[in-house]
């Protein structure tokens, strides 16, 4: 995993807030990210259709898996999650009990501020800065080789042309967000 500076204030806020929310665009390693800083805490992603209609169907049952706290990825799916977790800390307000993940900004933000509002740290991850980028550290790539190969973490720990990314990334993210 690469580095990020984001750790040090994720590990501050775990000790103040009861929930941690990170949200930035996909790719950028918020999952890669969050399951390393909370490698103690169950992971579920709520992109999985399985564990988004149990979150649905039984929200008690569901979240009565997770009494020491979890990561729930991709919050934004189940909007009525932020309801929930707020009476459960509400009840029991440990600092850094659930970590929440979104990539999309908006639809994570208005559950956030309707329900967790003085109970979550908000933070955002962006793609890796060029102080995280490994070549970077090593000046091992010239500026438009950096320039053209952005900051997004596949395209420095795979072997993935920018070219062949970014059009598959545009094609699957960006435009689908358009229609």
């Amino acid at each position: 995993m690469l580095y990020r500076k984001l750790t040090p204030t994720l590990q501050r806020l775990a000790k103040a807030f009861p929930v941690i929310a990170i949200n930035g665009p996909r790719q950028s390693g918020k999952t890669t990210l969050v399951k390393a800083v909370f490698a103690d805490k169950p992971y579920v992603t709520l992109e999985d259709p399985s564990e988004r209609a149990f979150a649905m169907e039984d929200p008690i049952g569901f979240l009565g898996r997770f009494q020491g706290g979890a990561i729930f990825d991709e919050a934004q799916r189940w909007p009525d999650l932020f309801s929930y977790l707020q009476g459960m800390v509400d009840e029991d307000p440990i600092p850094g009990k659930f970590i929440l993940t979104g990539s999309q900004q908006f639809g994570l933000l208005a559950g956030v501020t309707q329900s967790l509002a003085g109970r979550l740290g908000m933070t955002s991850l962006l793609p890796l800065s060029l102080s995280e980028l490994p070549a970077a550290q090593q000046s091992s790539l010239s500026l438009d080789t950096l320039i053209m190969q952005g900051g997004y973490p596949a395209l420095h720990v795979r072997e993935i042309l920018p070219g062949d990314w970014f059009a598959s990334y545009i094609a699957t993210y960006i435009e689908r967000d358009i229609r």
